[in-house]
């Protein structure tokens, strides 16, 4: 059985990992317009 700990550290890792890709997808996604509108 896994303690709370290890679940609780798992599932912020998980929210970090995700929210790390979703601003690296945003930046890049800004950084094509910014150079799309040049």
């Amino acid at each position: 059985m896994l303690s709370p700990l290890a679940l609780e550290i798992f599932f912020l890792g998980l929210l970090g990992l995700a929210s790390l890709s979703i601003a690296w997808v945003s930046v890049i996604v800004v950084l094509r317009l910014y150079r799309g509108q040049r």
